[in-house]
């Protein structure tokens, strides 16, 4: 009978959730002296988070040609409004990497409420026909999207965050877990519960 193979320290399935875990440990430890204005810790706090917050928001995000901002831009944000945050931050049994997620979740969800087509002025016609996505290709993947969101929508904010750490960022359940605060067993069952919602809403439709 074949044996599931675990993933080495080596690979990306288990260097990613290895990551987390570090990066999860050293702002717990920061997080304390940055309340109370250490600005070095601070400085840090930002340096660690970036890049979890960057692949977080490009995961969600997507190709962004069709919103007036971008993955960065929306980075960027979440690295201000986590920093604004901080001398207000209360540990509530949460890990301060799940209080950036959620801050992230926010900014992505009203990157999306801003979401607008935007004209580009050309002073004279291409000579050459381009091979670039044309307004059918984009018109098409904005009308995927959408139903893609709209679907998304029949599932709470943390059965959405789920499915997306576990499926489009293929996050382990423990890292799963580890960025909302709760267990691998529950992650495990609000991912079931959300695919199984999701199916029900399709064969409705």
């Amino acid at each position: 009978m074949a044996t599931e193979q675990c993933p080495t320290a080596t690979s990306p399935a288990a260097a990613v959730p290895s990551e987390s875990k570090r990066i999860g440990a050293e702002l717990d430890a920061l997080i304390g002296p940055a309340v109370q204005g250490d600005r070095d810790a601070v400085s840090e706090i930002v340096r660690l988070v970036h890049p979890l917050v960057r692949r977080y928001c490009a995961a969600r995000m997507g190709a962004t040609g069709h919103l007036t901002v971008t993955a960065d831009d929306v980075t960027q944000e979440v690295l201000i409004a986590t920093v604004g945050a901080i001398p207000r931050y209360r540990d509530q049994g949460k890990s301060f990497l799940a209080f950036v997620y959620g801050i992230a979740a926010n900014k992505v969800s009203d990157a999306f409420r801003r979401r607008r087509h935007t004209a580009y002025p050309m002073a004279d016609m291409p000579e050459l026909a381009s091979a670039a996505p044309g307004p059918e290709e984009w018109t098409l993947a904005a009308e995927h999207r959408a139903a893609t969101m709209e679907l998304m929508r029949v599932l709470s904010p943390t059965h959405r965050e789920v499915l997306v750490m576990r499926i489009v960022l293929g996050w382990s359940a423990a890292q799963t877990a580890e960025a909302i605060g709760t267990s691998p067993g529950v992650v495990r069952v609000m991912q079931h519960r959300a695919l199984n919602k999701l199916r029900e809403r399709l064969r409705d439709t």
